[in-house]
């Protein structure tokens, strides 16, 4: 279905027909250097929603999400295996941008497009009628979702337990959070343990 179409979704559409749609959507195409390829993991039963940045180009050449050095590293927070992971009925994956942006020079890859959450974002997550926990992975996600006075960044992470039990605020875990977590010790500590729990708990079944 062309973009077009799908802002005339009716807004009860299944769950397999919406992700078709996202799927097919060429909305932004103009913009893609690298052309669409929308990525998204759903299913109606998932427990676990993690809403991240928008692909990069590793993720974009083999259309698996969160492939790449950020996944492996996001995984290792969750404490969460590959097969758990990347298991629809248990887990969504629903990025702020679905395709890759492209790059900026100097600055590495270019913001999520800011057409495409509005799209889909509130469709995709009235499908999602069981997920307990949802994990908001970098500041794009956190302006979306959190409150207005959730402050920066890094005062959204620290005070992770206000936004609990339905949030969890992360930074996003490419390579420059290495030296982040090194300055800032109590992330390891205090809300790696929390976020695992929390973790298990939500995909526990009832």
């Amino acid at each position: 279905m062309t973009s077009a179409g799908a802002e005339d979704c009716l807004e009860h559409t299944t769950l397999p027909n919406l992700l078709a749609d996202i799927r097919s959507c060429a909305h932004c195409a103009a913009h893609l250097p690298l052309g669409p390829r929308p990525i998204v993991q759903a299913a109606a039963s998932a427990r676990l929603l993690i809403i991240g940045q928008a692909p990069g180009a590793r993720v974009h050449e083999t259309g698996v999400a969160w492939n790449d050095p950020s996944g492996q590293r996001l995984r290792e927070w969750t404490g969460l295996a590959s097969e758990v992971f990347y298991d629809a009925p248990q887990v969504a994956l629903m990025p702020m941008g679905f395709c890759y942006p492209g790059k900026i020079a100097g600055a590495g890859d270019a913001p999520p497009r800011p057409e495409c959450a509005p799209l889909w974002h509130g469709r995709l997550r009235a499908q999602l009628p069981d997920v307990r926990l949802t994990l908001l992975v970098g500041q794009y996600a956190h302006k979306a979702y959190l409150p207005k006075g959730a402050g920066s960044l890094i005062d959204a992470v620290r005070n992770f337990r206000a936004h609990a039990p339905a949030l969890c605020p992360l930074p996003h875990p490419s390579w420059r959070v290495v030296g982040w977590m090194t300055r800032n010790p109590w992330f390891a500590a205090e809300l790696l343990p929390e976020l695992r729990q929390s973790v298990r708990a939500a995909l526990k079944a009832p």
